[in-house]
């Protein structure tokens, strides 16, 4: 079937609004997408660990960063930082953290990261 759905960021279908944080989530049919706004000092252990209970981030995150840094931290101990230009896939069971002064800005088209994310 052929279509067309295209929807702005400015009017999203649902917005979260954790600890430092803004998720904003637009419904394109049959795929959700999200645009995350992390402002400096947020970190997912403090601010969105309190609301899922889970000893790290579960969610598969694939997106492109429109501006700031973000570092990641994966259990096994690998690590990494997602910069502004740059497309990304973070893998569940990780940590991560703004770094410098910047707000992350991010957008992301995994279905999944964008219906569950920062969610109870």
């Amino acid at each position: 079937m052929a279509g067309i759905v295209a929807k702005k960021f400015d009017e999203p279908d649902e917005t979260r609004t954790p600890d430092k944080a803004r998720v904003e989530v637009v419904n394109l049919g049959t795929t959700l997408a999200a645009r995350m706004t992390l402002e400096p000092g947020w970190r997912w252990s403090e601010c969105i660990k309190p609301i899922v209970g889970t000893d790290s981030c579960q969610v598969h995150h694939v997106g492109v960063v429109v501006s700031g840094k973000l570092h990641i931290e994966h259990s096994d101990g690998t690590a990494g930082d997602a910069v502004a230009g740059q497309a990304y896939v973070i893998e569940p069971g990780h940590d991560a953290w703004v770094l410098g002064g910047e707000p992350f800005v991010a957008y992301e088209f995994d279905s999944n990261a964008a219906e569950t994310y920062a969610k109870t």
